[in-house]
């Protein structure tokens, strides 16, 4: 595990190295905390996206990585009508009405916006770290042998909407964790070191924790995954709409669009994607499709995840 834990640390380092920006988008998690350490002597700025009316939970420990590395942060928070201005681009980048993708990269949308209004050039992200040492929730639980095999799977399926959002602003995006040199080094770790039990509770991206523990605030270092939009506290957007979006109106919309253009919206919020989506791209149905989701119809490869539509399983 030391030979390990010195070779990664090596590797990234070199990776976070050879990055030319000079701002991180920072989160106050593991991924974006690690980049932190690697650039403090470069006197890196940051920036972090929170919403002034929802609940978010990165503050704190964006101020902690902040302090701890001598990184000034800039807050920009965010109000609602930000938000749903905001998420409309995104609609209109991605060119899909997924919920789940739409408030997550609302918040990345919102971080470039900032940094390109403040005349930066590029941005630092931690994409890549959950794909390739296993981070995200739905994998901590797995046998070893369905831990493999899922990895396999996200890492050959794996997108990052960040770098469309970023080509349509005209920022540059460097993600040091999908260097080539990182992800080979991540192959070669076995699964039972990127998900592992620690103090009676397993986490994910458990071998860069135990790896940056002494680097990074320990509370960081063990933070739960948290995805960007309970972060940013974009995931208030679900309340928002099932409180401003009556029933009666709902329901009409719903099996409108489900006779006209054969797709099942699932929520207030999605209709309200839905709606976006349409007006500016037309039906997502494909009807020439091999495999298709049994939601929006649209074209689905190799995944139990409908990347248009956000429908899951399927």
């Amino acid at each position: 595990m030391e030979d390990v834990s010195k070779k990664l640390y090596q590797i990234l380092e070199e990776s976070c190295n050879s990055c030319k920006s000079n701002m991180i988008s920072l989160s106050g998690g593991l991924d974006s905390s690690i980049i932190a350490h690697f650039l403090k002597g470069k006197n890196p700025k940051a920036v972090a996206i929170i919403s002034e009316d929802f609940v978010s939970t990165d503050l704190t420990y964006c101020q902690m990585i902040s302090k701890e590395m001598g990184i000034p942060l800039s807050i920009y928070n965010v109000s609602t009508s930000t938000i749903l201005e905001a998420i409309e681009n995104t609609i209109k980048i991605l060119k899909n009405f997924n919920d789940i993708e739409i408030r997550n990269n609302v918040v990345m949308y919102l971080a470039i916006k900032w940094a390109k209004e403040n005349n930066q050039k590029s941005i630092i992200t931690g994409d890549g770290a959950d794909e390739i040492f296993a981070g995200y929730n739905f994998l901590v639980n797995k046998s070893e042998k369905e831990l493999e095999d899922e990895i396999k799977r996200v890492c050959s399926i794996m997108h990052f909407p960040t770098q469309k959002i970023g080509k349509a602003l005209g920022i540059e995006i460097e993600s040091p964790f999908l260097n080539q040199k990182v992800i080979e080094l991540a192959n070669q770790i076995p699964v039972k070191l990127k998900v592992k039990e620690e103090n009676n509770k397993r986490y994910g991206k458990w071998i860069l924790r135990k790896t940056f523990e002494k680097h990074i605030p320990f509370q960081i270092a063990w933070r739960r995954k948290s995805p960007m939009q309970e972060g940013a506290g974009t995931s208030g957007l679900t309340n928002l709409f099932e409180s401003i979006i009556n029933e009666e109106s709902y329901v009409e919309k719903k099996l409108t669009v489900e006779k006209e253009d054969e797709v099942v919206i699932r929520s207030r919020e999605s209709m309200h994607y839905y709606e976006i989506f349409k007006k500016k791209y037309g039906s997502p149905v494909n009807r020439n499709a091999e495999n298709s989701c049994p939601y929006c119809k649209h074209e689905v490869k190799n995944s139990k995840f409908c990347r248009m539509c956000g429908a899951f399983p399927i």
